[in-house]
């Protein structure tokens, strides 16, 4: 099972971004633990400094943008 993060205030390429990787991992079957993290001070401690941002396994893999689902099949590969 993948962890995954989507960094973002609560905007709506935030709500998007985490609609998008809930529905692309429906799609392909995969187990996916997904967690929204609001809190700007975890956000930094990313280092992320434009949101949306994702986190897999710990990882950052995104930040800034709505990724395409392009983008997100690959991280669910």
């Amino acid at each position: 099972m993948k962890h995954i993060k989507v960094l973002g205030s609560g905007c709506a390429n935030c709500k998007t971004t985490l609609k998008l990787i809930e529905e692309a991992a429906k799609a392909k079957g995969v187990a996916v633990q997904l967690e929204k993290v609001e809190d700007m001070a975890a956000i930094l401690g990313y280092g992320v400094m434009s949101t949306p941002g994702v986190v897999i396994d710990g990882k950052v893999v995104h930040a800034g943008g709505v990724p395409d689902r392009k983008k997100i099949d690959g991280w669910l590969a």
